[in-house]
């Protein structure tokens, strides 16, 4: 059976009636940016808490941290994402948990829950690992000069450890907005599900999804562009014009 392309299906109107097929895949779009970047902020906000309770002296905080990333980062996303939609509001009280079941983008408030802790548990392992691998002699030198433990992080611990985690922050940030196609699954109608309702109601599977893995790519490649910005800029040294010069500066020498 032949499949007959048509690339201009694009142009043609959505049955939803909220314009044309291309319409609605920009605001599955738009909700799929939505979605990514107030999970991200919760997962931030975390994520440090969580990694910067890990390296303390306190027993009892390392083992709550730890208990925080095994929990989220062991149970996978889907089963997170049911447990949030459909669970939690059960376990609420009774006009809390009825409020949460009848809100207009209750989909999107659990999604933005959902990705938010799980993303913070790898978030918090990547900022945990960063101030691990910084010299012990910073926090003594920090001790010496008479900070305390909050100081030390603030003022020591994290804006060094911060230009090591940049890259490994970059992968988890494209992980979680390659993580919000999961939120179709409770109803979120963002870029994924936008491109699967337009092959349900076209049959242009493969223009659909075509578009749809296009879109992705260009955000995620505008993603990874930005990042390199903040890089060349807080860390010259590693950045390509840095080693660049370096190269240049080695050659001279030679």
């Amino acid at each position: 059976m032949n499949y007959h392309w048509n690339w201009k299906i694009f142009a043609d109107p959505a049955p939803d009636g909220t314009g044309t097929y291309m319409d609605s895949l920009l605001s599955g779009l738009g909700w799929t940016l939505t979605t990514a970047l107030l999970a991200w902020s919760i997962a931030v906000v975390l994520g440090v808490v969580v990694g910067v309770l890990k390296t303390t002296e306190s027993k009892v905080a390392r083992r709550m941290a730890f208990a925080y990333i095994e929990l989220f980062r062991n149970i996978p996303l889907l089963v997170q994402m049911f447990i949030w939609y459909f669970v939690v509001p059960e376990l609420l009280p009774g006009s809390t948990g009825h409020w949460l079941k009848t809100l207009s983008n209750g989909p999107l408030v659990a999604a933005v829950i959902c990705l938010g802790f799980f993303t913070s548990a790898r978030i918090a392992v990547q900022v945990s690992a960063g101030i691990d691998s910084l010299p012990r002699g910073q926090r003594a030198a920090a001790k010496a000069l008479g900070l305390r433990g909050r100081q030390i992080y603030r003022y020591v611990l994290l804006p060094v450890a911060g230009r090591r985690m940049l890259l490994p922050l970059t992968n988890e940030f494209l992980n979680n907005m390659k993580n919000t196609s999961v939120a179709l699954t409770i109803g979120l109608v963002e870029l994924t599900a936008s491109a699967r309702s337009m092959q349900e109601f076209s049959y242009q599977v493969f223009e659909a999804f075509t578009a749809a893995t296009l879109i992705y790519l260009v955000v995620n490649l505008s993603a990874v562009g930005a990042i390199r910005l903040i890089e060349s800029a807080v860390m010259p040294d590693r950045s390509f014009r840095g080693r660049l010069q370096r190269k240049r500066q080695a050659a001279h020498h030679a």
